[in-house]
């Protein structure tokens, strides 16, 4: 039976697509609970670019992506990738190769702040592009990463977005899955999803967990 979602049907294949994309996305490692109060502390280096609004990364310029709002459990899977290298950004990889598993765990719930959810009667923007069907198994019609691991598109800058797939599309992000839905995409197909992506505004949900502490 097929499951229709906002007008976005995802039929059994997007369902088993889930799964398989699912378990190609390894958990982060072993630590507690990331600690807010603490990642306030040590993520004094990440404000110096995602603390500015619009701040643009140099070379390429595109801007820097927005934190608030992702799951914190995803920010520790971008930073051990950035860490190991699975992603290419010398700057970032700078920052987090000196950070230990739990002091990312610590950043991620600072940098995280409160969870994006869909709102009570919140419809998506627009109708979903073709190109999207693939996306909305992981990263929902309304840009909601649908688990922990799966990064929040909604709102995001659209040079980002861009910026991300074509970096998934040429290798310099190392993931196999990505690499192989990114890899089918035009630059006219990933123009089209950021732009729909980045306008979805799904609403703020702030009732699972408190807003992280102000910088000290």
């Amino acid at each position: 039976m097929n499951r229709r979602v906002s007008g976005v049907t995802v039929s059994k294949f997007f369902l088993a697509l889930f799964w398989v994309v699912a378990w190609s996305f390894p958990a982060a490692q072993s630590q507690s609970a990331g600690n807010a109060e603490w990642g306030a502390r040590l993520a004094y280096t990440c404000l110096g670019c995602h603390g500015i609004p619009n701040y643009r990364n140099p070379n390429p310029n595109y801007r820097v992506p927005k934190l608030r709002g992702q799951h914190p459990e995803y920010l520790v899977l971008a930073l051990q990738a950035y860490r190991s290298g699975e992603r290419s950004h010398a700057t970032m990889h700078a920052n987090a190769s000196g950070w230990k598993d739990q002091d990312l765990a610590d950043m991620g719930a600072f940098l995280a702040g409160p969870p994006v959810a869909v709102a009570a009667g919140s419809k998506p923007v627009g109708k979903a592009p073709n190109v999207a069907q693939t996306c909305v198994a992981c990263h929902g019609v309304d840009g909601i990463g649908i688990a922990p691991q799966y990064p929040t598109l909604a709102g995001q800058h659209a040079d980002y977005l861009e910026r991300a797939l074509t970096n998934y599309k040429r290798g310099g992000r190392k993931n196999a899955i990505m690499a192989g839905f990114a890899g089918a995409l035009s630059a006219a197909d990933i123009r089209t999803l950021a732009a729909y992506y980045t306008v979805q505004r799904p609403g703020l949900d702030t009732s699972k967990r408190p807003a992280p502490l102000a910088r000290r």
